[in-house]
């Protein structure tokens, strides 16, 4: 479960100012949310999260059970051996099948319904945590791969965490929390539910032997785009992400983030006029947007553009007053100047 860079490693600060589910309604999913255990050999053990998907079957990340010699869920100190196991090896999603569990399954919700920047939060069991533990934020991205969409969040989740749920504000199941990129401002990424879906049909496995991998430990060169841009953006490599970009780009030219990467690889470049170019078109894309407004405010401020800020912040304020209120501040600079 260390094999790679991109292997679910570190928890970052929780995020505030998002709403937050009450103390009731998170003691009632937790129903639903289970430790898995597996058995590596040699004595060593393995843990991740899972989530009671049907009445038989509990979703998981495919890289907590790859190769181990078993695996058990637990709940409230009770333990459950599954009986088979479906397996989706290349998306890293797997689900074990049990006699009937005695727990309430999740409603689950399609990727292609998000919303950027919609509040989400997410359940697991980082850290050897005995209690699952919620971590907020919200959607930064959808990701088209293989028919269906990877979801970037900010919500935070660590080792121990892999395999465990990411929900809506109304607690339906949105997502299984799988791999993260490394650096100081982690992209956290989960799979879709359309794939648990298409996986109730798969065939019935007995083994967990696999020579497969999933496809965010493939080579970099081999990564999707989303991915190869992450390292050049954290290292402020502004050259070699406008290149990926470009390509980027020209590959997915509908996707609001190839335009987006590239418009801030030419910002932080000083090529202010291709970026504010690049940066409008992610925004015609994709009008919530977030990362681009914020850039884009950036350079009305640099360019001393009261009237451009104002009509910035005006998309800026359903998804973000804090921000909002912050470049109201800078608006009063400009025209006291």
């Amino acid at each position: 479960m260390g094999r790679t860079a991109f292997l679910v490693t570190l928890l970052a600060a929780p995020i505030s100012g998002f709403s937050q589910p009450g103390i009731g309604d998170l003691l009632k999913l937790n129903e639903s949310i289970v430790h898995v255990s597996v058995d590596l050999g040699n004595g060593s053990t393995g843990t991740g999260t899972g989530v009671v998907v049907s009445n038989e079957y509990v979703a998981t990340n495919c890289h907590i059970l790859a190769n181990a010699r078993g695996a058990n869920i637990a709940k409230y100190g009770d333990g459950y051996q599954p009986i088979a196991m479906k397996a989706d090896w290349k998306h890293d999603l797997c689900l074990l099948k049990f006699d009937k569990l005695p727990f309430k399954p999740v409603p689950m919700r399609d990727s292609a319904t998000l919303l950027y920047e919609e509040e989400i939060f997410t359940v697991g069991f980082p850290s050897g945590n005995s209690v699952p533990q919620p971590s907020y934020g919200s959607i930064k991205a959808t990701y088209p791969l293989d028919g269906n969409l990877i979801i970037r969040s900010n919500a935070a989740f660590a080792l121990g965490s892999s395999g465990g749920a990411m929900f809506d504000q109304h607690f339906n199941l949105i997502g299984i929390t799988s791999f993260k990129n490394p650096g100081p401002n982690s992209f956290f990424y989960s799979m879709p539910v359309e794939w648990i879906k298409r996986l109730f049909d798969s065939p019935e496995l007995l083994s967990l032997k696999t020579d497969q991998l999933p496809f965010w430990a493939f080579p970099n060169n081999q990564h999707p785009y989303f991915m190869q841009v992450v390292v050049p953006f954290q290292n402020h490599e502004w050259q070699e992400l406008k290149r990926i970009a470009g390509l980027w780009t020209k590959d997915q030219p509908q996707l609001a983030d190839s335009w987006y990467f590239l418009g801030i690889a030419e910002f932080e470049s000083s090529q202010i006029a291709e970026a504010k170019q690049h940066l409008n078109k992610c925004m015609t894309l994709n009008g919530r947007h977030l990362d681009a407004m914020l850039t884009l405010s950036k350079i009305a401020i640099l360019e001393k553009n009261a009237p451009d800020l104002e009509k910035i912040i005006s998309l800026i304020r359903p998804l973000d007053e804090s921000e909002a209120e912050q470049l109201s501040t800078k608006v009063l600079a400009l025209k006291s100047e």
